[in-house]
């Protein structure tokens, strides 16, 4: 199992929102994509609650590295990629196998 994990701040103001307000679009944005991507067993996002590092974090489980390959070369993953270079400043990102 290959786990995923990308951390990303805000732009403020981006497409007239507030930074709060756009986390919640992004988080609804991703964790929409749970069930539509096979190899991918499960994704969640939060929010960071403690630092000003970062606003946004998303998890997920994929099946192994092939499986994220396919994931982000999915159509589903693809059609969110736009919203996320307009909502967001910095991203990190860490994968690792168990």
């Amino acid at each position: 199992m290959l786990k995923h994990i990308v951390i990303w701040q805000l732009k403020n103001g981006a497409e007239g929102r507030s930074i709060t307000e756009n986390a919640k679009v992004l988080k609804e944005t991703l964790e929409s994509l749970n069930g539509k991507i096979p190899g991918l067993l499960k994704i969640e996002v939060g929010f960071d609650e403690s630092s000003d590092e970062a606003d946004i974090v998303l998890y997920a489980e994929l099946e192994d590295r092939q499986a994220l390959a396919a994931y982000q070369q999915h159509p589903e993953h693809q059609a969110v990629i736009p919203l996320v270079h307009k909502l967001c400043t910095a991203r990190r990102v860490v994968d690792y196998l168990l």
